[in-house]
């Protein structure tokens, strides 16, 4: 049934991934996790495979106390995905509805303990095209093997929330050269990449066979999993995070040919609230930290090792971007390479993805921001609490690790009730 109301409380969902931390989302959330489980990512959005849900509740009654909490007796959830299908255009607005046909991106929270997956993201035209080819050979969405779970691209971005280490591109030529003269078992890549450059290069890794994996790695990995085990490699090393993924992965006998790729990519030391953008075709990996993420709405991934989950390396292949990554960090210090748009206590992080635009509002101690909303927009409150009012009859709190949500042209009032921060993702209009 159609809500009067445009602003509700929203319920994301857990991803229990097994590379996800025990403790920092279940905090967040204010869940208990008495069966220690992973809890990888927290999804706020209206992906099929995992919708949020709105709580619907009856509004405030005369006499009321603004802001108490309903007797959840009195709510009722309806997932996202299911509510904007059934009225896309007083939901997303008519130019996103027009545009998108859905709500363009996905929201998260992540929580990375054990390195991520050597991948890259289609392009939007190749998604489309390899889930049809897909769907006709007849592969079920749920299977292993199954390389795209949709028809859409997947630019991200991600701010981080605590230090924050991931591998972002290739390396410029000049460091690439210096780092494969410097370790002695990757000097036969000089000459590869000197004569034929980035393609032949990672094509050369990638289809090694893995006798010839193991037999280049091995010296290498006995080299260095000493000091890293005893404790004497810095995160800053490409070393570090080489030993770690053998001890991580390797199975006997198989020495996982994504080690190469730590050696071959930029590796990115992100401080909370520093930001950086991955488009389609970029690969790249995650490594270790706290992030806040933003996506086109999708769930497609083509890996390329550091994974125990199905590597399709002609897949991988066929859409990565051969050449050199300059990294841009998006931040909010003056002195940084990017900065972010700032209006006042909100800090826009822009990015050429037409798709999603991620905000960080901050609110003072009964400061007041004003919002109307350009489609559906999503927030989730990061720390301290906030009074949030569509008009009298619809007002409520939210506290650190609680989200909401706004739907088209909706107005909002946001009252810090203490130092508050809040990350706010919705579409650009400009795009």
């Amino acid at each position: 049934m159609k809500q009067e109301n445009n602003v509700f409380k929203l319920k994301g969902k857990v991803q229990h991934y097994a590379w996800g931390g025990h403790s920092f989302i279940p905090r967040l959330l204010s869940v208990p996790n008495p069966e220690d489980r992973p809890f990888a990512e927290y999804w706020m959005g209206a992906h099929d495979n995992a919708p949020s849900e709105l709580v619907i509740a009856p509004p405030v009654t005369y006499g009321q106390a603004a802001g108490t909490e309903r007797p959840s007796s009195w709510t009722m959830t309806v997932p996202l995905n299911l509510y904007i299908k059934e009225w896309p255009a007083s939901t997303l607005g008519s130019y996103v509805a027009e545009r998108f046909g859905r709500l363009p991106y996905l929201l998260k929270i992540l929580d990375v303990k054990d390195m991520l997956s050597i991948q890259v993201h289609p392009s939007k035209k190749n998604a489309e095209l390899e889930f049809a080819a897909e769907n006709e050979k007849g592969i079920a969405l749920t299977a292993p093997d199954r390389n795209y779970k949709d028809d859409n691209h997947k630019p991200e971005l991600m701010v981080a929330l605590s230090e924050f280490w991931l591998l972002h591109g290739f390396k410029p030529a000049t460091a690439l050269v210096q780092i494969l003269q410097v370790i002695p078992e990757l000097a036969f890549l000089a000459p590869v990449f000197k004569e034929h450059g980035y393609q032949e290069l990672y094509k050369t890794v990638m289809e090694l066979p893995q006798s010839k994996v193991n037999e280049v790695l091995q010296p290498l990995l006995d080299r260095i999993s000493p000091a890293y085990l005893a404790g004497r490699l810095s995160r800053n090393e490409e070393h570090f995070w080489a030993a770690r993924a053998a001890e991580t992965y390797n199975e006997p006998g198989k020495i996982d040919r994504g080690i190469f790729s730590i050696y071959l990519f930029n590796l990115l030391n992100l401080h909370p609230g520093e930001a950086v953008f991955q488009d389609a075709g970029l690969p790249h990996a995650y490594l270790e930290g706290q992030n806040v993420e933003i996506m086109a709405n999708s769930d497609n991934v083509l890996r390329g090792g550091l994974t125990p989950k199905h590597v399709d390396v002609p897949e991988l292949l066929k859409h990565v971007k051969f050449e050199a990554t300059h990294p841009r960090i998006i931040s909010s210090d003056p002195t940084g390479i990017a900065q972010p748009h700032v209006d006042g206590s909100i800090i826009i992080y822009r990015t050429p993805a037409p798709d999603f635009e991620l905000s960080r509002i901050s609110l003072q101690q009964n400061e007041l921001v004003t919002i109307v909303a350009r489609s559906v927009e999503i927030f989730i409150v990061m720390e301290g609490e906030v009074f949030v009012e569509e008009d009298p009859s619809n007002l409520f709190t939210r506290k650190t690790g609680e989200a909401f949500l706004a739907f088209d042209q909706a107005k909002l009032d946001l009252r810090g009730r203490e130092n508050t921060v809040i990350f706010r993702a919705s579409v650009p209009m400009n795009s």
